[in-house]
């Protein structure tokens, strides 16, 4: 059963919604129980208040469902209805009579915060709902009394009652289940009367969620990599030199570090930390009431020579809130070269909100300045220093600093009860609690603030902290591998020596022992270094037959140009690694003076050959082999000496081979009637960049960018008036030509919702409609293709469908999203009936980026800029080949440049009836 309470609890956490479902006992949480009983007191009075408003009939005993159409009383108070497995208690319910129609029912439901919550608004969608099923009528709209100004809300019932449909879902999965669900700590722990028990169990297990920050995308990611508890979080820690454009930047905050250092219980710094404090610091802490927006507490601590001097600001209501600002403005005013610090935004919009509300300090007044200079000592710490705790919290950050609260359980939630039974009660204690936990804070902060400047003076050699110095590691330091197997260390050196002595590799290496066998000692063979092989076949390369430059046939002979280099000999099904010379007799034109016939000798490197690079580039691009791999895989199989720096050359040689291939790619597509473009993300040093894809239905080409703006794509298809195809991202919009949108992306959106939303009609409704259109078109185009001609007769069909979304009227906002998406993109959802060759999907595109994503995973984010566009050059290359069926490897060894006049040559020797070549680079 769902009941009011349940669901309550499950908005706030799922854990807590299957604890009270089985009834689990919970600890002491005074901040909880202060909540709970605000919470009945204002139900109460609220109610009393309705009671005393102009006279009408009430109703308070239990009101049948079948008496709901003869009802008189105009109000109703705790009404509880079981309705299915829904159950809800309704603080009141307001009956509005209507002239010839039975009347209207809003349910109210009184909440006590000035602010209410989205979780307050769910809860009065869900009275409505219950109380719709009883009274048997639709409940448009439900009312939320809020606050001290007992202000009333209105909210609309259709625009959450979806999202609650797929919660009672998840909810009634919850309550069946045996087994608790995965426990996950959130923000509204530190109100729940379950808090101690979740954190305890939190701890136990080591689970992701004790490190605060870390988003549920992100702790699921991590999940999904086989990453459950902190300490695993520790090992995947990689230290990165930043690059010097990012010297100015802030640091990027590594939850794997912060995990680290609460592994190694120790202080861990990346980066620079600021220069000390100039100036006499003032620590001050603020204590309000955020729901009244009532700032009720200062607290200021002022260090002078190691003398610290406190001094707290009362206000006993909102009329005194001005007196402490004033006071504050004074004592900071009297101090010489004041430097405010504090701990996190919430003082910062302290400053500001009391500089609007009330009295500024004058322009070049010492207040002022101290104020447009104050410090968050947050700043400098977060992802720069990372204390061994869960979070950046002055509480946890002090507490391992060896600081300690008076009383244990003092925070920012407790600080509120204490203000509310002061309120209540006047009593002093709690007046008492209140400043002394302020002035803690205070306290606290200087301790933390101290020990940022002993690190600073560590970083830049001004001093020792012997405090914490032992406790401090540099992140850069850190070694890339981290391993389970921890070093052995020891203060005699002898046992290390016999530790070393024990290592697996020494002893099979330097150690032999037999039985029977006396030791033999281990010979050391001297290496030699290579002599230099002769020539095992001598390649000639022919030279054109006339001037490249005059286009005549007038020579004399030149120079015979060679080089001998290690390759690769291709047969047809065996390849073996030569020496082979390469000889070039160069020719002088007679009219010109120009010297010719170089061109195939200059693709070869001083000691590897075209055709090995071409192997490469075909396994590293075409085949997503690794480089590492494909290095050992070489020297292992073909006796080459290949080391990673020669692979690199490959690479680079080969994309500046290919650049002038990749821009001539890109004109032609430009130039066609037909682009498919798509994007998607790249990783380059741990840097977000993207890489956009075009394509037609023989060309592809891939472009790298920064960011995900539109303003690339727009330049590069300024020139194009075809027909570009693509999803719904909104950058495409402003490109001037006619579009296509895939509607592949449309048909997945739908299913998205119909499966969110399984009870929804007029969704599914949408849908069904959509498919009886599209499923006709997609007949006609398998067995007429994409020609006009027979698509133009389903323009009829189009337009029925659009005026049955314009006769509609849907109360499903899912359904309306539908209508509006499609009238929105009315004229490009049918482009391809009314042009020849327009595909109706962009899969030509995805499977292009498809591509790029089998090598983004092999290139893993290890690549500079430089370099994934040297990959990008090349791949586009490749893809290119395979939708042209060109085989890859074949173009490459050819050493020729166009694609297109490869293709075509093939094309027409193989329909000559020749064989296919695997010859390679041209020779005599």
């Amino acid at each position: 059963m769902i009941t009011s309470e349940l669901l309550e609890a499950y908005l706030a956490c799922p854990m807590k919604c299957y604890l009270r479902s089985n009834g689990e006992k919970c600890s002491e949480n005074e901040f909880a129980a202060l909540y709970q009983t605000q919470k009945d007191s204002y139900r109460h009075a609220g109610i009393r208040r309705l009671e005393a408003g102009p006279p009408h009939g009430s109703a308070r005993s239990r009101i049948e469902p079948r008496s709901f159409r003869k009802a008189e009383w105009r109000l109703a108070f705790n009404q509880a209805f079981d309705v299915d497995d829904l159950s809800a208690t309704i603080h009141a319910i307001q009956r509005a009579p209507t002239e010839g129609r039975s009347s209207e029912f809003i349910p109210i439901r009184f909440v006590h915060l000035n602010k209410p919550s989205r979780a307050d608004k769910m809860m009065a969608v869900f009275d409505a709902i219950v109380l719709s099923k009883a009274a048997g009528q639709p409940i448009s709209v439900a009312r939320v009394i809020h606050g001290d100004a007992w202000t009333t809300m209105k909210v609309r019932v259709a625009a959450h009652v979806h999202e609650l449909t797929k919660t009672f879902g998840k909810m009634r999965v919850l309550l069946a289940a045996a087994s608790p669900p995965d426990l996950v700590l959130n923000r509204h722990c530190p109100e729940c009367e379950f808090r101690y028990r979740c954190r305890e169990k939190a701890i136990e297990k080591d689970d992701l969620s004790l490190l605060t920050g870390l988003t549920d995308k992100d702790r699921i990611r991590l999940n999904r990599r086989g990453i459950f508890t902190v300490k695993q979080l520790s090992h995947t820690f990689r230290p990165r030199r930043r690059p010097k454009r990012l010297a100015a930047q802030s640091e990027k905050y590594h939850h794997s570090l912060r995990a680290l250092a609460l592994r190694e219980k120790k202080i861990h710094i990346v980066g620079k930390l600021r220069q000390p404090i100039q100036g006499t610091p003032i620590f001050f802490d603020v204590e309000s009431l955020p729901d009244r927006d009532f700032y009720y507490l200062v607290g200021i601590r002022i260090e002078v020579d190691g003398r610290p001097t406190h001094y707290s600001f009362w206000a006993d209501s909102l009329s005194d809130e001005r007196t402490i600002w004033t006071d504050f403005l004074a004592v900071v005013s009297e101090v010489e070269k004041p430097v405010l610090i504090h701990y996190g935004s919430f003082e910062t919009k302290f400053m500001k909100k009391m500089c609007d509300r009330y009295d500024s300090p004058p322009d070049g007044s010492i207040a002022a300045a101290a104020i447009a200079s104050s410090l968050n000592l947050l700043s400098p710490i977060f992802a720069t220093v990372y204390f061994p705790t869960y979070s950046n919290g002055l509480k946890e950050n002090a507490r391992f600093l060896g600081f300690e609260w008076s009383d244990p359980t003092a925070d920012g939630h407790q600080s509120i009860a204490w203000r509310h039974l002061w309120e209540q009660s006047h009593d002093p204690k709690f007046r008492e609690k209140l400043i002394t936990y302020n002035k803690e804070d205070c306290a606290a902060l200087g301790v933390v603030a101290r020990a940022v400047d002993q690190l600073t003076d560590m970083e830049h050699g001004a001093g020792e902290a012997p405090s914490i110095s032992g406790e401090v590691v540099h992140a850069d330091a850190v070694s890339g591998r981290t391993s389970s197997w921890q070093p052995f260390k020891s203060p005699i050196s002898d046992l290390e020596k016999i530790n070393l002595a024990a290592r697996w590799d020494y002893q099979r290496d330097r150690v032999f022992v037999r039985s029977g066998t006396a030791k033999r000692r281990a010979t050391q063979q001297a290496t030699r270094r290579p002599q230099a092989q002769r020539a095992q076949k001598i390649v000639l390369l022919n030279a054109p037959p006339a001037c490249p430059r005059c286009e005549k046939k007038w020579r004399k002979r030149g120079r015979l140009q060679t080089k001998t280099v290690q390759d690769f000999i291709f047969s047809k099904h065996s390849i073996k690694r030569r020496i082979i010379r390469y000889e070039a007799q160069t020719y002088v034109c007679r009219s010109c003076g120009y010297e010719y016939g170089l061109g195939d000798l200059r693709l070869h490197g001083r000691r590897w050959g075209w055709n090995i690079l071409a192997y490469f580039v075909y396994n590293a691009i075409g085949l997503c082999i690794p480089q590492l791999t494909l290095q050992h895989s070489i020297n292992r199989l073909f006796g080459c000496r290949l080391v990673r720096s020669a692979l690199n050359e490959f690479k680079i040689k080969a994309s500046r081979f290919y650049s002038d291939t990749k821009a001539e790619i890109l004109d032609r597509i430009v130039a066609g009637k037909l682009i498919h473009a798509d994007e998607t993300h790249a990783n380059i040093k741990g840097q977000l960049a993207y890489v956009w894809v075009l394509t037609s239905l023989t060309d592809v080409v891939y472009i790298l960018t920064e960011s995900r703006e539109g303003e690339t794509v727009q330049q590069l298809l300024k020139g194009f008036r075809g027909v570009l195809v693509s999803d719904f991202y909104a950058a495409y919009e402003s490109i001037a030509c006619a579009q296509q949108k895939c509607l592949i992306h449309l048909m997945r959106d739908l299913n998205d919702e119909i499966l969110n939303n399984p009870f929804d009609e007029e969704a599914k409704l949408v849908a069904l409609r959509f498919a009886a259109l599209l499923r006709p078109i997609v007949d006609t185009i398998d067995r007429r293709g994409l020609r006009a001609h027979f698509l133009r007769k389903h323009l009829r069909e189009v337009e029925r469908f659009y005026g049955f979304l314009g006769n509609a009227n849907f109360n499903s906002d899912a359904a309306a999203k539908f209508k509006q998406r499609f009238e929105r993109n009315r004229d490009k959802l049918i482009t391809f009936l009314r042009y020849n060759d327009i595909p109706w999907n962009n899969n030509n595109a995805e499977h292009a980026i498809k591509a790029f994503a089998r090598l983004r995973d092999v290139i893993a984010g290890s690549s500079t800029r430089k370099g994934v566009e040297e990959y990008l050059t090349l791949l586009s290359v490749s893809e290119t080949c395979k939708y042209r069926r060109v085989d890859f490897l074949d173009f490459l060894r050819s050493g020729e440049t166009d694609i297109a006049m490869f293709a075509l040559r093939r094309r027409e020797r193989e329909g000559a009836g020749a064989p296919r070549q695997h010859t390679g680079i041209k020779c005599a």
